[in-house]
């Protein structure tokens, strides 16, 4: 009974790797970060070759800290979902992989203005920069040699796992976020991928997230540690992937995720398609879910820890402590609404619900006594306002929410984690392993047959960690706070816009 399973998550920032028991008890896990590249002001973009480079080295410390990779009998892949991997005849990347953070495509977005009804109507998106399709017209018209020497696409994780097995294919969900995968027929819709200028020769076959998809190959094996011969099950998107591993598995339930980037959640019994949301079905057959989502929320606090905090990284360093716990400790210091600083997080532009690629982050209602304590505190109350913003689409909408779960880096820290529960005025659950890698190794274990079913391996292995419960003054307070939040937004975003047209 000492077999494993292992799951491997390429998030936006980099790559966790986790390894579980039968029993769903975690005995180790490890986390590479790997760069994402920003040439111009709207541009992300990152190289494939860093994600299998980040894996490798994420096992092999693994390994190193006492988890015995070769009894691992089953593992599975995640990842940051619709980046298309341009890859030549001999399946060798073309160029840095253009990431759903990206807002370069806004004039590709405007172009498709008039096929709006008919690309929402087959993929149950509308058209936005962060979709693949938009940001392969763009590159048709910005690097068409490029796109004339594509034979094969895959995504991030798909790649990985090809390196891995020799076998390229990916699942439905990870297809839905491209805006040319055909949600009623659950196949590629050729008429929207014909407006990149793709044919349906070089998208990859479909399969579901626990179908076995080939087994580590001996190159595969020699780089990670891992056995030979593994089998390899497909996996799917990260925030499918997350919000399965959290236990939201019933319609009703719902996530907020505070990862780099922030999301919430409401799980389903159908699609409920609406053109400010995002719709994507759920690894439990027959379900789905809608997605309102914030392009920045840990990832602020990473650029703020990069930028500002070399001191607190110092001392962290020093100390053997965590540098984000210092500055939970800093901003512990500064009381509720941070002495009057707001934070804005449009560091790229912004999705739910504004949908506006010209947003710009900001503080605001600094003074000369405003500490650093006041910044970072006024970056986690930005963040969960930003998540706030992006519920009130599922109030709008009327989607019934019984019960939340609290996932991501962000719900590590217990102060960041008040701050959403009295933000949202609501109690959350926060599950003692709630991230993808998580639900991915449930996925591996599913595929082979250690459970019966991906709800059964949910409902055998989750456990919750702690709840939080709002506190009526600071909620009332950040009500108040809220408003003005939005009143920022509103004064500020013509101004951005205004910037971007010049």
């Amino acid at each position: 009974m000492d077999e494993l399973l292992l799951g491997i998550d390429f998030g936006t920032g980099g790559c966790k790797v986790t390894a579980i028991t039968f029993d769903g008890v975690t005995v180790g896990e490890c986390s590479v970060e790997y760069t994402t590249y920003h040439e111009h002001s709207n541009w992300s973009e990152q190289e494939p070759a860093d994600w299998y480079s980040a894996c490798c080295q994420a096992l092999k410390t693994l390994a190193a800290s006492g988890v015995d990779l070769k009894k691992v009998e089953s593992v599975s892949f995640d990842g940051s979902t619709h980046n298309a991997v341009l890859l030549d005849e001999k399946m060798v990347p073309l160029r840095r992989t253009i990431m759903w953070t990206d807002q370069r495509s806004t004039a590709e977005c405007a172009a498709l203005s008039g096929m709006r009804d008919l690309i929402f109507r087959t993929a149950y998106q509308m058209p936005t920069p962060t979709w693949t399709l938009p940001q392969l017209m763009w590159l048709q018209k910005n690097a068409p040699d490029e796109m004339k020497r594509v034979k094969h696409i895959l995504f991030v994780k798909d790649y990985v796992r090809y390196l891995f097995t020799g076998v390229a294919v990916t699942d439905c969900i990870e297809a839905q976020g491209t805006l040319f995968f055909d949600m009623k027929k659950q196949q590629w819709s050729t008429e929207l991928a014909s407006l990149a200028g793709i044919s349906g020769d070089v998208l990859p076959e479909l399969v579901t997230p626990t179908t076995q998809t080939g087994r580590v190959t001996a190159q595969a094996a020699l780089d990670t540690g891992l056995r030979e011969g593994v089998p390899v099950i497909c996996g799917t998107s990260d925030s499918a992937a997350e919000d399965y591993g959290a236990g939201a598995i019933e319609p009703g339930d719902a996530i907020i995720k505070l990862a780099t980037a922030g999301n919430v959640n409401v799980m389903t019994d159908r699609a409920y398609p609406n053109p400010a949301t995002l719709t994507y079905s759920h690894v439990i057959p027959g379900m789905w879910y809608t997605v309102a989502a914030t392009n920045a929320a840990a990832l602020c606090q990473r650029w703020f820890r990069d930028l500002f905090c070399q001191q607190e990284c110092s001392e962290a360093q020093a100390a053997g402590k965590k540098v984000y716990a210092l500055m939970d400790e800093l901003a512990e210091n500064s009381p509720v609404g941070a002495n009057g600083v707001f934070f804005h997080p449009y560091l790229q532009g912004e999705r739910s619900p504004y949908w506006d690629a010209n947003l710009r982050s900001s503080f605001t209602g600094v003074s000369i006594s405003s500490s650093k304590g006041d910044f970072i505190r006024a970056l986690f109350e930005g963040v969960a306002f930003s998540l706030l913003d992006c519920y009130g689409l599922v109030e709008k909408m009327g989607l019934p929410v019984k019960r939340i779960f609290f996932i991501g880096g962000g719900a590590k820290s217990r102060l960041w984690s008040e701050i959403v529960c009295n933000i949202f005025d609501l109690p959350v659950s926060i599950p003692s392993v709630g991230d993808a890698s998580f639900g991915t190794a449930l996925l591996a274990g599913t595929g082979i047959g250690v459970w019966n079913s991906s709800a059964e391996a949910v409902r055998h292995c989750l456990k919750i960690e702690r709840q939080c419960t709002p506190e009526a003054e600071k909620a009332a307070r950040y009500r108040e706070l809220f408003a003005e939040y939005k009143a920022i937004h509103d004064a500020l975003a013509p101004i951005y816009a205004a910037r971007a047209g010049k």
